[in-house]
């Protein structure tokens, strides 16, 4: 049996503890990164961005939004912002991390959902150009509101 001793003179062992100390640290960044990436995280930055995820979830919409405006979520939620903000928590969004700021709404009509044709619309919210909620909802006189995937 052959055995090899090696010593190892002070700096080099320095550096090569810093060095793999510095690896460890580098992958444990890059998984927190990728753990820490929200897969609902949608961007609607350009209409081709915002009509992709329209055809994920499943609608037929217009090539244009309907309306598009911008709004300011405001700091205190009333009561119907509270009901609002309950139907986005459903969804997995939260427009309470965004009071105060501005946000872009774009509104589309359905063309495809099941038994009404003329008075559904989709709703997005987003804020720097990604997804923060929406809706879909009929505008009828009785009409009702959902979140933005289709009802099975």
């Amino acid at each position: 049996m052959y055995i090899k001793t090696v010593k190892l003179k002070k700096p080099v062992l320095v550096v090569l503890i810093l060095t793999v100390a510095a690896a460890v640290l580098l992958v444990g960044v890059l998984t927190a990164l990728r753990l820490g990436k929200d897969k609902n995280v949608y961007r609607t930055s350009t209409e081709q961005q915002r009509q992709s995820l329209i055809s994920e979830l499943g609608w037929e919409t217009s090539a244009e939004p309907s309306e598009h405006k911008t709004i300011t979520i405001p700091e205190e939620f009333d009561e119907v912002y509270k009901s609002y903000n309950s139907l986005q928590k459903e969804q997995g969004f939260d427009l309470e991390d965004f009071k105060g700021q501005k946000a872009e709404v774009y509104t589309y009509p359905i063309l495809n959902y099941p038994d009404r044709k003329d008075s559904m619309q989709l709703t997005l919210i987003s804020v720097g150009g990604v997804l923060i909620g929406g809706d879909v909802c009929c505008t009828e006189l009785d009409g009702f509101m959902q979140g933005l995937l289709p009802c099975e």
